[in-house]
């Protein structure tokens, strides 16, 4: 902002290079896609990846079915941690032979991951099962595609802000080569008059 002021403030100097009209042009482009572009990118991106997990949120509740299985045994965690304290089933989860019945009334006996702390022959407990009777992942809830479109949103906002910066120290890039070079060429022409101004030769 205070480059865009300070630029408006120069155009009429007689010292104003094209150079600085581009920059000073670039810098308001790089405030408009910050300020305006950045936002609108994140809602869209937002409510697009909200609408599309919601879809996939209602597909998976119409393929998984909640059954309660029953703890045949519990399995033994076998764990590669040495630590003595952390060797125990991580997150909550334990392991346990169980039995349940599949949506299609098939019987279906497997190893499969309970929140039961210590599941005992006989507990009951809730898995998430396709219609074949296969353990699957519990179906994404409302929550959960919520959270997962903010965050869409952020990064589609803050990788749009990033890019206009980005393009624009890009073009600053371009502009100070170009500056460079033409003081080098204005050191050409002067350089050979260097240092005899009033001396009469």
């Amino acid at each position: 902002m205070r480059t865009i002021r300070g630029l408006w403030r120069w155009r009429g100097n007689p010292l104003w290079r094209r150079t600085d009209r581009i920059e000073g042009w670039a810098a308001l482009a790089t405030l408009l896609c910050v300020l305006l572009g950045a936002p609108l990118v994140g809602v869209v991106s937002g409510t697009l990846c909200h609408q599309a997990l919601l879809d996939a949120a209602r597909e998976q509740r119409a393929q998984r079915k909640a059954v309660t299985a029953v703890v045949l045994r519990p399995v033994r965690p076998v764990s590669f941690d040495t630590d003595p304290e952390t060797a125990p089933v991580r997150e909550g989860l334990s392991r346990a032979v169980a039995k349940w019945t599949a949506p299609d009334g098939t019987s279906h006996t497997g190893a499969v991951k309970t929140y039961l702390r210590t599941p005992r022959t006989g507990d009951r407990f809730r898995i998430w099962t396709d219609k074949q009777g296969r353990p699957v992942t519990r179906p994404m809830n409302r929550a959960a595609a919520a959270t997962h479109s903010v965050l869409a949103g952020f990064g589609g906002a803050l990788a749009t802000a990033g890019a206009a910066e980005g393009t624009r120290q890009l073009v600053m890039w371009r502009l100070v080569r170009r500056r460079h070079a033409e003081w080098d060429r204005a050191w050409d022409k002067a350089g050979p008059d260097w240092g005899r101004t009033g001396t009469g030769s």
